[in-house]
């Protein structure tokens, strides 16, 4: 019997990628088994099953630093994700890794984050008993939320990958430690390149010694990122300690100017007020929340719905929900 295409990409698999790759047939599987298809593999049909859900095209509508930015080219969490997504495959790529599996990992790592940025993450997390963690939610929304409660019945290593994109253990394959390694790379230049554009930051604030260990550009960051990435990992994804250093002192210089400065968060207390208000309002009034949160509240309590509900929300569903239950309307004499 002659191979389906599955088979044979599964087949080149093994000629092709490295010893480390997490190959497409030696999978751990999905939570419920499924019959595999013809023509994808399971790391395909994640992907797949990740860019075709609600979720993901909500993001288009997320905050990932300037809260309503007034322009066209400031980023989103969408387009967050798919730079992410990018540096990600270009690594594991070059590393002869499975660059399916990277993809999927990296598109669906940011799913269940909250309106606002971090901002709502944070407010999620000071009212809701079991505290928020968006990489969390990012696997409920996989495993739950999704297909009306469904779930998207991804594979063990790409729900791995998502839950341990942001810090703690690292993933178990290669492939999602590269996302871990993209997000930060991509998070660290993106932001730059926004706070620049608003006025926040130039160029030539970044310490001297970093621009001329990484580059005086965010392509030229990137770069520098990649190719140490690549030159220095095998077994791990490694960095060279100067760049590793570099990335890090980075970091630490756009927390200091840009993530903490007010003139940039100045509209977060308003997003955590917003934040706040609707979780306590669902928690209190859980008739209010949709039909489609109904069993979540009856098995787990209204304020994981309230949680579920607000964390989908994009901001200016927020905004439109807040403004709606709390603002009062206009009305006319009859």
């Amino acid at each position: 019997m002659s191979l389906n295409i599955r088979e044979i990409t599964e087949k080149n698999e093994h000629l092709v990628f490295s010893p480390y790759a997490a190959f497409s047939d030696a999978s751990s599987g999905r939570a419920k088994p499924e019959k595999p298809c013809d023509i994808r593999t399971c790391y395909q049909r994640d992907r797949d099953r990740i860019i075709h859900c609600n979720s993901f095209r909500r993001l288009k509508h997320k905050t990932q630093v300037f809260l309503s930015p007034e322009g066209d080219h400031y980023r989103t969490r969408l387009t967050h994700t798919l730079e992410v997504s990018q540096i990600a495959r270009t690594i594991a790529l070059a590393l002869r890794l499975n660059e399916t599996l990277t993809e999927a990992i990296a598109l669906g790592h940011d799913l269940g984050h909250t309106p606002f940025g971090h901002a709502g993450e944070r407010a999620l997390n000071s009212v809701y008993p079991g505290g928020y963690r968006h990489y969390e939610q990012s696997v409920r929304v996989c495993e739950l939320l999704e297909k009306n409660g469904k779930g998207l019945n991804l594979t063990a290593e790409v729900l791995n990958g998502i839950d341990r994109h942001t810090g703690g253990e690292p993933a178990k394959t290669l492939e999602g430690r590269i996302v871990r390694l993209a997000d930060k790379v991509a998070y660290i230049n993106h932001d730059i390149d926004d706070s620049v554009r608003a006025g926040v930051l130039r160029e030539d604030d970044i310490p001297k010694y970093i621009r001329e260990e990484l580059g005086n550009t965010k392509s030229e960051r990137i770069t520098t990122v990649i190719k140490s990435a690549i030159e220095n990992s095998e077994d791990d994804i490694c960095l060279s300690p100067e760049v590793a250093q570099a990335v890090k002192e980075l970091r630490s210089f756009m927390f200091e100017r840009v993530y903490t400065n007010p003139e940039c968060k100045g509209e977060e207390s308003k997003a955590d007020t917003m934040i706040k208000q609707l979780y306590w309002h669902f928690t209190e009034n859980p008739q209010d929340l949709p039909n489609a949160y109904e069993e979540i509240c009856l098995r787990e309590g209204a304020d994981r719905a309230a949680c579920d509900y607000i964390a989908g929300m994009t901001d200016r569903f927020a905004v439109d929900t807040f403004t709606r239950l709390f603002i009062p309307g206009s009305w006319q004499m009859r």
